[in-house]
């Protein structure tokens, strides 16, 4: 009980610091108003950036100075001895500005004392470097651009509720470089993905994100409602179904979409309700061309913007360089639990083993819902190097065609790297009879309590397949599982910048 009040106590002094702090700030904001200054200006001309200054004047030696002049803009991250010293923060870097009175106006000197760190400033001047080997503009004007009225939090990085930086990824991103960093890769690795496939002749496309049918996955998806024509919606799981009408129309053979998809789901370090996911889809291919495809992008990837194919991810190294293993569903449950599921061909018989490597499964799990179950627990973990999982069972692929030489399975791969689904493929089925069954079905189970299967058959769909869709293969991607591994980060949220997230009270 008095710890929880010390707490209380310790909050409420840091509330009201924080608040002096701010009257404060806001103080010499009208004390620059009333000296006729605007403290939130409309433009400044720039000339250079802190790294174009860096780079140029790289071999400039100490206690050298220039007579080549600059216009600079960027967030005072520290400040020294009046302000005589500032650390100057851009986008793409940090400079020095020396402030000394030999150089500016009584007045600009007497108006330092209304700068604070987190201020964003213009200022000009001339290259130097110290004594100490520190690159600095020696400034002869400077202009205040915006007044920060908030304090910078002084031990941001090694911050314990690392939740804050989640909730004001705008402070994240001002004191963490390595938050900047990452995102700038997210940037770029969704980029590169976007050239590789333009360049191999993948036409982009959008389809929607509210649709009246939440199909294309197994995912509870979110409800909306649209007022004026007075329906319910539903926020997008998946562009699988739209993307291939646009196959059937003959858009193009070869499409994709880089998508936002929505799934009313758990949070995890792997998971996120809004996330990023590349689907794509190639006609006259099957899912062996799928997965030299996912090999070949992925590692082309890497190489771009890390400029490596061996990766480190928490102190693990992996090899994206192709070509990855292969091996079957059942394969894998094998090599790791010493059961051979593909003699195991009865659901009873199924159960039975999976209760005896401990697993939890349901009375009412299908054979291949079972074997999905025991893959999950007992072989991911183990599956650290890129590998693709082929033939999965035919009842938990309702879109994927048959396999050609086992009808009890389907043509269907998912990539594993670190233990996580990183894509997911098929032969995609393009049989409008066959996959009106498996959709039926689908809804059967729904009445059964599974949440997750799509409520209604997409008929729509199924007539898009009647007037017929080239064979083709498909591939999903998950982009933010793909940038974590590519980032070294240990959770989903470090590579969305604005994760789901519950709001405090």
């Amino acid at each position: 009980m008095k710890r929880q009040m010390d707490d209380k106590l310790i909050q409420k002094q840091t509330q009201s610091s924080a608040e002096t702090l701010r009257n404060t700030r806001i103080q010499k904001l009208n004390d620059l108003v009333d000296k006729g200054i605007n403290p939130y200006p409309y433009t400044f001309d720039r000339t250079a950036s802190a790294e174009e200054l860096q780079e140029k004047y790289k071999d400039l030696k100490p206690g050298e100075e220039t007579e080549d002049y600059y216009n600079v803009a960027g967030r005072i991250m520290a400040m020294r001895n009046s302000g005589m010293f500032m650390d100057l923060m851009d986008s793409s870097g940090k400079i020095q500005i020396f402030s000394h009175k030999e150089n500016l106006s009584e007045e600009k000197i007497t108006n330092l004392k209304y700068l604070d760190t987190g201020d964003i400033i213009g200022a000009s001047g001339t290259i130097r470097r110290t004594p100490r080997g520190e690159l600095s503009l020696k400034i002869k004007d400077y202009k205040i651009l915006s007044k920060s009225l908030l304090p910078l939090p002084e031990k941001w990085h090694g911050l314990t509720d690392i939740e804050a930086r989640y909730r004001h990824r705008y402070l994240d991103l001002i004191m963490n470089e390595d938050t900047r960093d990452t995102f700038r890769k997210r940037s770029l690795i969704i980029q590169e993905i976007r050239n590789y496939l333009i360049e191999h002749g993948f036409l982009e496309v959008e389809t929607p994100m509210l649709q009246t049918i939440a199909g294309g996955a197994a995912a509870r998806p979110f409800i909306t409602y649209h007022n004026a024509l007075d329906m319910q919606m539903y926020m997008r799981i998946a562009p699988e179904l739209h993307l291939k009408r646009l196959m059937v129309g003959g858009l193009n053979e070869k499409i994709f979409e880089i998508n936002r998809n929505f799934r009313n789901e758990g949070l995890s370090p792997k998971h996120n309700p809004e996330f990023t996911m590349l689907e794509l889809y190639q006609a006259y291919v099957d899912y062996n061309e799928m997965m030299v495809l996912t090999e070949n992008l992925i590692s082309t990837v890497a190489q771009k913007v890390l400029g490596t194919m061996v990766i480190e991810y928490q102190g693990k190294n992996i090899d994206l360089t192709p070509p990855w293993d292969r091996a079957t569903m059942t394969g894998a449950i094998k090599k790791y639990t010493h059961i051979d599921f593909s003699q195991l061909l009865s659901q009873p018989e199924a159960i039975d083993a999976a209760k005896n490597l401990g697993v939890e499964v349901d009375e009412n799990d299908s054979w291949g819902q079972i074997l999905d179950k025991i893959f999950e627990e007992k072989v991911e973990p183990q599956l650290i190097q890129p590998i693709h999982i082929i033939d999965y069972p035919r009842d938990i692929s309702p879109l994927s065609k048959a396999h050609r030489d086992n009808s009890r399975l389907v043509e269907r791969f998912e990539t594993r790297v670190n233990g996580w689904e990183i894509a997911n493929a098929f032969s995609e089925l393009n049989d409008p009879i066959d996959q009106r069954r498996r959709f039926e079905q689908q809804v059967e189970s729904k009445k059964d309590g599974d949440e997750e299967t799509p409520s209604e058959v997409d008929y729509d769909y199924i007539t898009a397949l009647e007037y017929g869709m080239p064979p083709a293969g498909g591939l999903g991607v998950g982009i933010d599982r793909l940038i974590m591994l590519l980032t070294d980060s240990v959770s989903i949220r470090d590579v969305i910048a604005f994760p789901t997230m519950r709001p405090k009270a």
